[in-house]
Protein backbone atom coordinates (compact mmCIF):
# COMPACT_ATOMS: atom_id res chain seq x y z
CA UNK A 1 0.00 0.00 0.00
CA UNK A 2 2.52 2.17 1.29
CA UNK A 3 6.26 2.90 -1.03
CA UNK A 4 9.26 2.78 0.77
CA UNK A 5 9.73 6.51 0.32
CA UNK A 6 6.19 6.75 1.62
CA UNK A 7 7.32 4.59 5.03
CA UNK A 8 10.36 7.35 5.18
CA UNK A 9 8.70 10.13 4.86
CA UNK A 10 6.09 9.00 7.27
CA UNK A 11 8.83 7.46 9.82
CA UNK A 12 10.80 10.83 9.43
CA UNK A 13 7.39 13.46 10.52
CA UNK A 14 6.58 11.29 13.13
CA UNK A 15 9.68 12.87 15.04
CA UNK A 16 10.26 16.53 16.14
CA UNK A 17 9.72 19.02 13.57
CA UNK A 18 13.35 21.16 13.49
CA UNK A 19 12.65 24.90 14.15
CA UNK A 20 14.11 26.60 11.03
CA UNK A 21 12.71 28.41 8.04
CA UNK A 22 12.30 25.76 6.37
CA UNK A 23 11.95 22.53 8.12
CA UNK A 24 10.11 20.39 5.82
CA UNK A 25 13.86 21.42 3.37
CA UNK A 26 15.97 20.08 6.74
CA UNK A 27 14.08 16.64 6.71
CA UNK A 28 14.35 15.85 3.05
CA UNK A 29 18.05 16.41 3.14
CA UNK A 30 17.96 14.33 6.26
CA UNK A 31 16.28 11.63 4.40
CA UNK A 32 18.28 12.08 1.05
CA UNK A 33 15.29 13.43 -0.65
CA UNK A 34 14.62 16.54 -2.36
CA UNK A 35 12.55 19.15 -0.56
CA UNK A 36 10.30 19.13 -3.88
CA UNK A 37 9.83 15.59 -4.02
CA UNK A 38 9.25 15.49 -0.57
CA UNK A 39 6.50 18.23 -0.42
CA UNK A 40 4.73 16.03 -3.39
CA UNK A 41 5.02 13.15 -1.64
CA UNK A 42 3.53 14.45 2.11
CA UNK A 43 0.79 16.40 -0.14
CA UNK A 44 -0.15 12.84 -2.10
CA UNK A 45 -0.23 11.14 1.45
CA UNK A 46 -3.15 14.11 2.37
CA UNK A 47 -4.41 14.17 -1.10
CA UNK A 48 -5.29 10.44 -0.40
CA UNK A 49 -6.38 10.25 2.99
CA UNK A 50 -3.30 8.37 4.68
CA UNK A 51 -2.64 11.45 6.59
CA UNK A 52 -5.29 13.13 7.30
CA UNK A 53 -3.88 15.74 10.24
CA UNK A 54 -0.02 17.26 10.92
CA UNK A 55 -0.19 18.45 14.22
CA UNK A 56 2.61 20.18 16.26
CA UNK A 57 2.79 20.55 20.21
CA UNK A 58 4.04 23.19 22.06
CA UNK A 59 6.54 22.13 24.72
CA UNK A 60 5.46 25.68 26.50
CA UNK A 61 8.45 25.44 29.27
CA UNK A 62 11.29 24.92 26.63
CA UNK A 63 9.79 28.46 25.13
CA UNK A 64 9.82 30.81 27.88
CA UNK A 65 6.24 30.16 28.89
CA UNK A 66 6.02 29.31 32.68
CA UNK A 67 2.06 28.95 33.23
CA UNK A 68 -0.35 27.50 30.96
CA UNK A 69 -4.09 27.25 31.32
CA UNK A 70 -7.11 25.67 29.65
CA UNK A 71 -9.91 28.01 29.28
CA UNK A 72 -13.17 26.98 29.06
CA UNK A 73 -15.68 29.61 28.05
CA UNK A 74 -19.27 29.41 27.83
CA UNK A 75 -20.42 30.88 24.83
CA UNK A 76 -23.79 31.03 22.75
CA UNK A 77 -24.20 27.93 20.26
CA UNK A 78 -25.18 30.68 17.48
CA UNK A 79 -21.41 32.87 18.41
CA UNK A 80 -18.86 29.96 18.47
CA UNK A 81 -17.99 30.98 14.96
CA UNK A 82 -17.25 34.32 15.26
CA UNK A 83 -15.85 34.08 19.28
CA UNK A 84 -14.05 31.50 18.34
CA UNK A 85 -12.18 33.26 15.32
CA UNK A 86 -11.50 36.27 17.60
CA UNK A 87 -9.70 34.34 20.75
CA UNK A 88 -7.69 32.46 18.31
CA UNK A 89 -6.21 35.70 16.83
CA UNK A 90 -4.83 36.27 20.35
CA UNK A 91 -0.89 35.32 20.13
CA UNK A 92 -1.02 34.01 23.76
CA UNK A 93 -3.84 31.72 22.11
CA UNK A 94 -1.90 28.50 21.06
CA UNK A 95 -5.36 26.30 20.49
CA UNK A 96 -9.12 26.91 20.42
CA UNK A 97 -11.72 24.62 20.00
CA UNK A 98 -15.38 23.81 20.53
CA UNK A 99 -16.78 20.45 23.05
CA UNK A 100 -20.28 19.83 23.46
CA UNK A 101 -21.30 21.00 26.86
CA UNK A 102 -23.03 18.89 29.61
CA UNK A 103 -25.46 19.67 32.31
CA UNK A 104 -22.58 19.41 34.76
CA UNK A 105 -20.50 21.41 32.57
CA UNK A 106 -22.03 24.24 30.49
CA UNK A 107 -18.29 25.25 28.43
CA UNK A 108 -18.50 24.84 24.81
CA UNK A 109 -15.23 26.69 23.97
CA UNK A 110 -11.86 26.25 24.91
CA UNK A 111 -8.42 28.01 24.77
CA UNK A 112 -4.48 27.63 25.62
CA UNK A 113 -3.50 30.92 26.86
CA UNK A 114 0.36 30.58 27.78
CA UNK A 115 1.90 33.25 29.45
CA UNK A 116 4.93 34.20 31.78
CA UNK A 117 2.79 33.29 34.97
CA UNK A 118 -0.55 32.67 36.01
CA UNK A 119 -1.61 35.63 36.98
CA UNK A 120 -0.47 37.02 33.28
CA UNK A 121 -2.99 33.96 32.40
CA UNK A 122 -5.53 35.62 34.02
CA UNK A 123 -5.34 39.04 32.67
CA UNK A 124 -5.21 37.57 29.26
CA UNK A 125 -8.46 35.93 29.64
CA UNK A 126 -10.00 39.45 31.14
CA UNK A 127 -8.42 40.70 27.61
CA UNK A 128 -10.32 37.90 25.47
CA UNK A 129 -13.57 37.93 27.75
CA UNK A 130 -13.54 41.87 27.21
CA UNK A 131 -13.06 41.42 23.33
CA UNK A 132 -15.53 39.13 22.88
CA UNK A 133 -18.16 40.19 25.36
CA UNK A 134 -17.98 36.52 27.48
CA UNK A 135 -18.21 36.86 31.01
CA UNK A 136 -18.91 33.45 31.64
CA UNK A 137 -15.43 31.14 32.11
CA UNK A 138 -12.97 28.98 34.22
CA UNK A 139 -9.30 28.85 34.00
CA UNK A 140 -7.70 25.83 34.90
CA UNK A 141 -4.15 25.46 35.12
CA UNK A 142 -2.00 23.35 34.10
CA UNK A 143 0.37 21.55 37.48
CA UNK A 144 2.08 18.40 36.26
CA UNK A 145 2.43 17.02 32.44
CA UNK A 146 1.36 13.52 32.19
CA UNK A 147 2.06 12.33 28.61
CA UNK A 148 3.23 14.16 25.51
CA UNK A 149 4.11 11.91 23.13
CA UNK A 150 3.05 11.23 19.13
CA UNK A 151 2.08 8.30 17.81
CA UNK A 152 4.76 5.88 15.74
CA UNK A 153 3.24 4.48 12.75
CA UNK A 154 6.82 2.71 11.35
CA UNK A 155 9.34 2.93 14.69
CA UNK A 156 12.12 1.64 12.89
CA UNK A 157 10.88 2.84 9.45
CA UNK A 158 9.03 -0.25 8.21
CA UNK A 159 5.39 -1.76 8.38
CA UNK A 160 6.96 -4.46 10.95
CA UNK A 161 7.80 -2.10 13.31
Amino acid sequence: MLTDLEKIIITAIQDDIPITARPFKTISENIGVSETAFLETLQDLCNRGIIRRLGATLRHQKSGFDANAMTAWQVEEARVEEVGQKMALFREVSHCYRRNPSSRWPYNLYTMIHARDEAACVEIARDISRATAVTSYKLLFSRRELKKTSMEYFPNGNEDG
